[in-house]
């Protein structure tokens, strides 16, 4: 039986602000040609800004994915180019009205919801695979990050993240066809460590942040008074920490909550690679910097025949 590419049923409409820029943005999911790809419009800026959901246009990694084409810039895609991943999106074109993704929930649930609702659309043309032919990996030592990829059937994921944290620990996720994305992957959502924030905060990051969109991790007993300031730049009355050493904003979908975060990110940034794969994926400590650099490395080795 072939398998087909696959777009979008219908439109679907989502309103909120970019998690960095806090910037408030519509975004506008539309169906596409088969073979178009996962491809981006800033209206904003004219009816011919597009660029493509490739890694060819990534640029910086730091607390996401942004790819940028001249003027085009768009950031902090991963979570709905994983939400595309995980629920067999192969073509569709996202149309941007500002420079950043919603952040939403911090997860990829809201994009799943929508497109789960009605299904997709089967299109005509078969679906593109690229299958693994040698070992390949990429790591950085400085980080301990690192990602191998290996000839398999089809495709897997086994992920690791160890942040020396006593709250985290060492947490696992294993991806294959037999996980259910939208309900074992989708609602994770992003994390961050309590003692990150002030310092994202002056470097004019996440000014999209709020309490509803992240796990926040306390490693540390923390005073009353900097709990005070933490509230005020969230623009809530109080927070609190929980015993298991999270702020009692959220509570844990899984105990492993923050490494299947990790796989959705790498889901969204794998998809940058322009096809699906089939190989075996091992990530220990991965992020977006090294995410997105396995997925060039994989475009070279598939212009290259190898």
């Amino acid at each position: 039986m072939q398998d087909n590419q696959r777009t979008l049923r219908k439109e679907y409409i989502f309103e909120g602000k970019g998690l960095h820029s806090g910037k408030k943005v519509k975004m506008t999911l539309c169906p596409a040609p088969e073979g178009s790809g996962i491809r981006f419009l800033r209206e904003d800026l004219g009816p011919d800004a597009v660029i493509e959901a490739v890694a060819d246009y990534v640029t910086t990694t730091q607390r996401g994915t942004t790819l940028e084409k001249g003027e085009i810039r768009v950031s902090t895609a991963e979570h709905l180019l994983s939400a595309f991943s995980g629920m067999g999106v192969d073509n569709a074109l996202v149309r941007l009205d500002s420079l950043e993704v919603p952040i939403l929930d911090g997860s990829a649930l809201p994009y799943v919801r929508a497109i789960a609702a009605d299904g997709l659309q089967e299109q005509d043309a078969p679906r593109t695979y690229y299958s693994v032919k040698e070992e390949v990996t990429v790591e950085d030592p400085a980080s301990g990050s690192r990602i191998t990829i290996s000839p398999a059937e089809d495709f897997s994921v086994d992920l690791t993240i160890d942040f020396n944290s006593h709250v985290l620990g060492v947490q696992e996720m294993h991806y294959d066809g037999t996980v259910d994305y939208a309900s074992e992957v989708a609602p994770c959502r992003t994390f961050v460590f309590f003692h990150e924030l002030e310092f994202l905060f002056n470097n004019n990051l996440i000014k999209g942040g709020d309490l509803e969109n992240a796990l926040v991790i306390v490693e540390k007993p923390v005073p009353d008074e900097v709990l005070s300031r933490m509230a005020a730049l969230f623009n809530v009355e109080k927070v609190g920490v929980l015993p298991s050493g999270y702020l009692d904003n959220v509570r844990l979908h899984f105990p492993n909550e923050c490494a299947r975060h990790k796989l959705l990110d790498l889901l969204g940034d794998f998809s940058l690679i322009g096809t699906r794969m089939r190989g075996r994926v091992t990530a220990r400590k991965s992020g977006h910097r090294i995410n997105t650099d396995m997925a060039r490395i994989v475009r070279e080795m598939i212009k290259n025949n190898k």
